[in-house]
């Protein structure tokens, strides 16, 4: 196991979340990282780090060591007993886990460097000794020239050294602007920096300015003005990306009140606040309403604006005037609140996109190559955008005119992720994006039903004339944009067809059974979630087509499963769950799962499959050797089969919400071209995976179609 300390090279520089970055980076290489802030950064509270390593990265650091203690220690000259704390803690992070093994490298965080804690910079030079561990240093480019931050990293590379020569594994650069001239800049500090320049220390990251991410919540504001909320709405929810302080007459600031804009007024600008509320009802949607000076709208204008004022829309009331309000805006702690986890995430997501890890490679790949991968969420999400983007595929999305639909096939096109193609009429689209301060990028593809539904009726009436469907039932059910996109799909004009944002379940697959039909082979239709728990990806099957397979059927769940897994790239142990673990129970649902289980052996040899199993028996290892002792699966299962739709549905909902986990899909199996469905409560995030795991089932179904085109 290899160690890396994220050392700070001065005051500001985004360390905490740099660290938490690079171990996110790490993971999508698919390493077992563990982390550790040895020492606390505070004397009172929680500390950042530690708080959101566990409750965002899903890591187990254990507590830091207390600052005060720290301190005494280093007052009283004891250093070496304070580093025997630290080396004590490494070990408890990275005491191997029953279930995931030894980590491959370990994280360690530095303390930020500040005004009073003049001991840090030696500390954290003696913590990297200690640990050895190869330092990453994390600096800067607000408020230095090149020739200055040349100076800082050939300083720092100095204190973290060691005697060997070796020691410093890269620095990221961090709050680089928007119009860097990074090649300008890599130059003259090439020039002015031989650590830089000889290739000692290589740069791992360039983090830009992000507004987007600095973005803070209506309830921050909430909190941070001691206001008082008056109409509390969408505040956990509404990021604040302006700040409007009403100084001029409406016509002369209506171009501000835009999307995430922040409305700071005295409650007797009635203009300004019949113009906010106005705003909020024509779709636009405002951060918020601040009323200063302790004031609020008379109660005629209150009555007239009493709609946009109770609902999703936030309204806070200070007692300062707006001058004074504007100011303590402007003074707003820009660390993350602990509980605004979905902003952290998307901080570290966006520093590991910019994080180039490839020269840590040679430190940090464990001996023992032949060791499982065990694919975290991370790696998963990053290794499907990547193969969705090299795929390049047309996918028809028919609820081309709903707003999560439309804002994640905007994020698909702008990523690269597929090339989307929105059912819907053109000006709704655009309607639907303005509302919420989108715009349509020029790769993205609307097509109107009514101009294009003609041309689909004579294929549709070939398609299903054994059933006697009439061109006048044709045209009738083809203004349903799900079974026109199905048929722009039956005809090999689009590769994949996403729908459910909106339909039902039976809605997205009856026309796909009726137009696409199954796979060659394929004797049913089932699906399967990908559920992103903290250390690992699972697959659960079928949890959203089959209520009560028969064995045979169970069995064709089982391996459409193990396929799809295994075309993932995640490891196939197939679990076949029951309420028996072996031969403990009887019982017409045992034998069913016993029967299924004997299936999968005798068809595919190949597929590492065991049941009855209980879930313990086949998650947990533990209960595994106890229960099932010598399973090939027990206590190591990849793929869960569940033995009716009653238990999968369940189960996995049950794990998504109660413990926080990630399920993308239900991804279909078994149809002749892919086609997915989408919980009516998705989330963009869930259409978007959704969408790339479409593009990637098409370039299978191209695979496995090859060598039938060949012949």
């Amino acid at each position: 196991m290899k160690t890396l300390f994220v050392a700070p090279t001065r005051n500001g520089v985004g360390l905490s979340s740099t660290a938490l970055g690079l171990t996110r980076a790490l993971e999508r290489q698919g390493l077992h990282v563990a982390f550790l802030k040895p020492i606390a950064q505070v004397h009172d509270g929680a500390d950042d780090s530690v708080h959101f390593a566990r409750a965002v990265a899903h890591l187990t650091p254990p507590d830091p060591l207390d600052l005060a203690h720290a301190e005494e220690q280093l007052s009283l000259g004891a250093e070496e007993e304070l580093m025997e704390g630290v080396i004590a803690l490494a070990r408890e992070a990275t005491r191997p886990h029953p279930d995931s093994g030894p980590a491959d490298v370990l994280i360690v965080e530095g303390l930020a460097l500040n005004e009073r804690n003049v001991y840090a910079s030696p500390l954290n030079a003696s913590l990297a000794r200690n640990l050895e561990a190869d330092t990453i240093l994390v600096t800067s480019l607000q408020g230095v020239t090149p020739a200055e931050l040349a100076d800082e990293m050939e300083i720092a590379a100095q204190a973290y050294r060691r005697s060997d020569g070796g020691g410093l594994a890269g620095f990221v650069l961090n709050f680089a602007p928007k119009d860097l001239d990074f090649g300008g800049l890599m130059a003259e500090l090439r020039a002015r920096s031989q650590v830089i320049a000889s290739g000692e220390l290589p740069l791992l990251g360039v983090i830009a300015v992000s507004d987007e991410l600095a973005a803070p919540r209506v309830i921050d504001i909430a909190h941070h003005l001691h206001a008082e909320i008056v109409n509390e709405g969408e505040a956990h929810l509404r990021r604040v990306r302006s700040n409007v302080v009403t100084a001029r007459t409406v016509p002369r600031m209506a171009h501000l009140f835009g999307p995430g804009a922040l409305i700071v007024t005295p409650g007797d600008r009635e203009d300004v606040v019949m113009a906010a509320a106005l705003s909020h009802m024509s779709g636009t949607p405002l951060a918020g309403l601040v009323f200063t000076s302790g004031s609020a709208p008379e109660e005629g204008i209150q009555n007239l604006c009493q709609t946009a004022l109770t609902s999703t829309l936030p309204v806070l009331r200070v007692p300062t005037n707006s001058f004074e309000t504007a100011s303590r805006l402007s003074r707003l702690d820009p660390r993350v609140p602990h509980d605004d986890t979905a902003r952290m995430d998307r901080v570290l997501d966006f520093i590991a996109d910019r994080m180039d890890t490839v020269p840590l490679g040679t430190r940090l790949r464990r001996p023992d190559e032949t060791r499982e991968r065990r694919m975290p969420p991370s790696a998963f999400r990053y290794e499907l955008i990547q193969k969705a983007r090299a795929a390049n595929k047309r996918i028809v999305l028919p609820e081309g005119d709903e707003p999560r639909t439309v804002k994640a096939a905007i994020r698909c096109t702008e990523k690269g992720i597929a090339r989307c193609v929105l059912l819907a009429h053109p000006d709704k689209v655009h309607q639907v994006a303005h509302s919420q301060g989108l715009s349509i990028p020029d790769g993205l593809e609307i097509l109107d039903p009514d101009t294009i539904r003609a041309r689909y009726v004579a294929p549709m009436v070939e398609l299903r004339k054994t059933k006697g469907l009439t061109p006048n039932q044709a045209e009738a059910q083809l203004e349903d944009t799900v079974v026109l996109g199905t048929m722009m799909l039956a005809l090999g004009e689009v590769d994949g067809l996403v729908s459910g944002a909106v339909h039902t379940t039976a809605n997205t697959v009856r026309p796909a059974l009726q137009l696409i039909k199954t796979a060659p082979g394929a004797r049913l239709v089932s699906s399967i979630f990908f559920m992103l728990m903290p250390e690992q990806v699972l697959v659960y099957g079928d949890a959203a087509i089959n209520p009560d397979p028969a064995a045979e059927e169970l069995a064709d769940i089982a391996i459409q499963s193990a396929d799809s897994a295994r075309a993932f790239g995640l490891p196939v142990r197939v679990a076949m769950l029951s309420y028996s673990t072996g031969e403990s129970g009887s019982g017409a649902d045992v034998e069913k799962v016993k029967e299924a289980t004997r299936l999968v052996h005798e068809r595919r040899p190949d597929i590492t499959i065991d049941g009855p199993l209980q879930y313990d028996a086949a998650s947990v290892q533990s209960v595994g050797r106890s229960k099932a002792p010598g399973s090939p699966v027990a206590g190591r299962a990849t793929v869960f089969i569940f033995p009716d739709l009653n238990t999968g549905n369940t189960t996995y909902k049950a794990v998504q919400r109660s413990a926080g986990v990630v399920a993308v899909g239900p991804m279909l199996q078994g149809l002749r071209k892919p086609v997915n469905d989408l919980s009516r409560g998705a989330l963009v995030d869930d259409i978007v995976y959704t969408i790339a795991l479409t593009a990637i089932q098409a370039t299978q179904v191209e695979k496995k179609s090859a060598p039938d085109a060949t012949a």
